[in-house]
């Protein structure tokens, strides 16, 4: 079927659960005086704060830590680009490397106008930032295509993709079949392309994204526990899964600001709480520090023989093989996820970010 029909698939009186995370312009291009291209990757803020949020809020100058693109030809020195302001102003952004930990760089951005805010910046010098398996240049149309409709917050250098089949007519429909939607967020990170290399599981590193969830999800799933979880996205998975782990913790006596950090191996420790249990806790040490909203990070890995807690249904894309994303899904619905995509090569079904989607059911697989 098409997805404008999805309503047809799920059920009555159900959540449906967003990442409402907005994709960046990550990307910036800076050409050296003799000629030379050095491409920049922000990944995530060190200084002056490391929370994503606040970090976009920073006026000049700011400290990233990045990928490079050709470093080989920038040993040194500060590179600058103009970039386009509104009423034909021009601004100017600098960058100059402080460091460099392997693969990635600490890069100090500045700026004139120094009253622009680092999400300004970006959004007039950057490019969004295309999956590195889509081999062309960002054209102006991505900027539409590669950004949920629902998009609000800045914070990742990738869309969380199976979000991209839903339109605002789509949206507009739910109360027809009962269907409320809440909304968390994942700040969606390069790692999320990382490929597993290790034939042995245990020894993948999982990268580790920020996450955010505010009280008024929390108190809807609590308030009904029985109502189906749709969640969008594998991201929308491991944020609602990490929000389990973080009840977890505080059942467990640890205070909120550990509890709100989940660790690649948490959930395998064999204690299970009701989700009830853990939702309840979370809304009591909200009430306790006088927060509004669960901040944290996750380095959630989910692997088959995990205990899904919050999560009934799943939209999501077709992933890559060796992929963490198709771990996740085969723990979720077992080896009948061999079939959909089977079925999806046998008919041309498009893959990864730009491709089609499919609908599962923990542990119980439905093809349309």
């Amino acid at each position: 079927d098409i997805f404008k029909n999805i309503l047809k698939y799920l059920p009555n009186d159900s959540f449906l659960i967003f990442n409402e995370t907005r994709v960046v312009h990550a990307r910036i291009i800076f050409r050296k005086p003799t000629g030379g291209q050095i491409e920049v990757f922000c990944l995530h803020p060190t200084s002056p704060s490391t929370v994503i949020e606040t970090a976009f809020q920073q006026t000049s100058p700011v400290i990233w830590k990045a990928f490079v693109g050709n470093a080989k030809q920038w040993k040194s020195g500060v590179l600058q680009m103009d970039f386009d302001l509104e009423n034909q102003h021009k601004g100017i952004l600098r960058v100059k490397q402080i460091g460099r930990n392997e693969d990635t760089f600490s890069l100090e951005f500045s700026w004139q106008p120094e009253e622009l805010t680092f999400s300004q910046v970006l959004e007039a010098a950057g490019k969004i930032p295309l999956p590195p398996y889509i081999r062309r240049e960002a054209q102006p149309m991505d900027d539409i295509r590669y950004q949920t409709v629902y998009a609000k917050q800045n914070g990742s250098v990738a869309a969380p993709t199976a979000g991209l089949h839903f339109t605002q007519d789509i949206i507009q429909s739910l109360p027809q079949k009962k269907i409320q939607p809440l909304h968390l967020i994942l700040h969606v990170g390069a790692g999320t392309f990382k490929p597993v290399d290790q034939d042995d599981i245990r020894q993948h590193i999982m990268h580790t994204e920020e996450i955010i969830v505010k009280r008024e999800t929390i108190e809807n799933l609590l308030l009904s526990p029985h109502k189906p979880r749709v969640v969008v996205g594998t991201t929308g998975v491991r944020t609602l899964e990490s929000l389990y782990q973080t009840g977890k913790k505080l059942l467990q006596g640890m205070s909120l600001d550990e509890a709100v950090h989940t660790n690649q191996w948490d959930p395998y420790d064999g204690y299970l709480p009701q989700p009830t249990q853990a939702l309840k806790a979370i809304l009591n040490a909200l009430d306790k520090d006088k927060k509004d909203a669960i901040r944290g990070t996750t380095s959630l890995m989910i692997i088959p023989g995990y205990s899904f807690q919050l999560t009934d249904v799943l939209i999501t894309n077709f992933h890559q093989p060796r992929s963490t994303l198709l771990m996740l899904i085969a723990a979720f619905c077992g080896d009948t996820w061999k079939k959909a995509y089977n079925y999806a090569l046998e008919h041309q079904f498009r893959f990864l970010s730009y491709g089609d989607a499919c609908l599962f059911f923990k542990n119980n697989l439905q093809l349309y």
